[in-house]
């Protein structure tokens, strides 16, 4: 529960976001008649409702009462070439008209495959699901089939879909001392937490410990390259090429789930930082707008889902691999080419420099991680290095976050209520600049609710 409206300026600010979209109000109370909660997606609820959207275009947004918005949000990432782009409703229109999904198999398939193999060092043959989430759920599936081994070593605090095993501390314990032991929430089977190991988030020491001693109980560890759900900061230096090596001494496979990662370079961000895992788990923008997900890697690893295989794993999908998704991904992936990463990229540090002088400016503590097109703003002194670090800052900080979304929103920039920023190409130096405009009046707007409410943000 939220208390925005404890304080006057939380309260001028609900009440200005409920006068400009009012018509959204009207849906949210129908939408309760039929949906739980009047929503069916979790991420995109917030209070005291979400705004309705009809229509995108390019980097713009336009909401049921007629408001225009610059979408920073991205429908979480997956929108790299922004909304309605003429190229992808092209091939996809033209795909309609042939059919949806055909229910065989398509040249579609290993020309997509082919590009995403051509493009990531790492990946020798790909296998497609729906959703990053059906991405991890079949990595982890084929590493304990190829290892023998059943365990998984995951971060605290690591966001890896939506599955059961993903699910096993995808909050960390803040409020406990020490290293955080498997937990999950009611719903989730507890004897699944015999088979998953956790290791904060930039602790190298802990991962070899766990598997020193659980190497012969551990198939694979899963890892982001840069922490994405959680809180959207980097690895340490020398991070992620000390988890190769600890997985290469203990005969350990690696997992790197790209699925919000990837656009950050060509062939992934793993490739940044030099490293190769064995498995690579894919999503977002690799369908250009549709519903994917994708596992690709070492192709004796990858030849476990081969019909032809002695023991093959069961994999298939109603939708899998369907016509329309990889048409449009493919088309993406064609236009995302090396040269617009990195444009994408500079329009990122751009917005991040931006947001920290207005901050700074102002006299806040607060920080602005991430890199390329994905940054976020924490409520805290200093930059998180491991999930516990950014929900320790968040809680008490829950309401400022709400109201500054809302207050964001009100000045025409729709992104992620928890404070995440996604860029996509339509974008030009003219979007950035209003973001941060918009950034800079709602910092000014509530620095007195941070004196009055978290005076330790204040610099003086």
């Amino acid at each position: 529960m939220n208390n925005y409206e404890s304080h006057e300026i939380g309260r001028d600010i609900v009440k200005r976001y409920r006068k400009k979209t009012g018509q959204s109000g009207r849906h949210f109370e129908a939408a309760k008649n039929w949906l739980p909660g009047g929503e069916t997606r979790k991420a995109s609820y917030y209070t005291p409702y979400p705004t309705f959207m009809e229509k995108g275009a390019g980097c713009y947004l336009y909401d049921c009462d007629g408001n225009t918005y610059i979408d920073m949000q991205n429908n979480y990432t997956s929108l790299v070439l922004g909304h309605a782009h003429p190229r992808v409703n092209e091939v996809a229109k033209s795909q309609m008209e042939k059919g949806v999904v055909l229910g065989s198999a398509a040249e579609i398939q290993y020309r997509h495959a082919e590009h995403l193999c051509n493009r990531i060092p790492c990946v020798e043959t790909v296998r497609y699901g729906n959703s990053g989430t059906e991405a991890t759920l079949f990595a982890m599936r084929v590493a304990r089939g190829f290892t023998g081994k059943e365990g998984i070593l995951k971060m605290d605090g690591g966001y890896h879909g939506m599955h059961d095993y993903a699910q096993v501390n995808i909050f960390p314990k803040f409020k406990e001392e020490g290293l955080p032991e498997p937990w999950a929430e009611p719903w989730i089977p507890r004897n699944l937490l015999k088979d998953i190991y956790i290791a904060p988030y930039n602790d190298l020491e802990t991962v070899k410990d766990i598997l020193k001693k659980h190497k012969d109980q551990i198939a694979a560890v899963i890892v982001e390259p840069m922490f994405s759900a959680g809180g959207m900061f980097l690895p340490e230096p020398g991070y992620l090429k000390g988890m190769r090596e600890l997985t290469e001494q203990y005969g350990v496979l690696l997992i790197l789930d790209e699925v919000m990662m990837f656009r950050l370079q060509y062939g992934g961000l793993h490739t940044h930082y030099d490293i190769t895992p064995d498995i690579v788990a894919l999503g977002k923008i690799i369908g250009g707008g549709f519903p994917v997900g994708a596992i690709g890697g070492r192709k004796d690893i990858m030849e476990l889902f081969s019909p032809d295989h002695p023991h093959p794993i069961f994999h298939s999908g109603t939708f899998n691999g369907n016509n329309i998704t990889l048409e449009a991904g493919l088309a993406t992936l064609e236009l995302y080419n090396g040269k617009e990463v990195e444009r994408l990229n500079t329009l990122g540090d751009r917005l991040r420099e931006g947001f920290k002088k207005a901050l700074q400016s102002s006299g806040i503590k607060a920080q602005v991680t991430g890199m390329g097109s994905l940054l976020m703003v924490h409520w805290r002194e200093e930059k998180p290095k491991t999930a516990r670090d950014v929900f320790t800052a968040m809680l008490p900080a829950w309401d400022l976050a709400g109201l500054f979304h809302l207050e964001m929103l009100n000045r025409g920039i729709f992104s992620a209520s928890r404070g995440m920023y996604v860029l996509s190409t339509p974008m030009t130096e003219d979007e950035i600049d209003t973001a941060i405009e918009a950034f800079s009046g709602t910092v000014k707007r509530l620095k007195p609710y941070i004196v009055d409410t978290l005076p330790h943000l204040l610099t003086a």
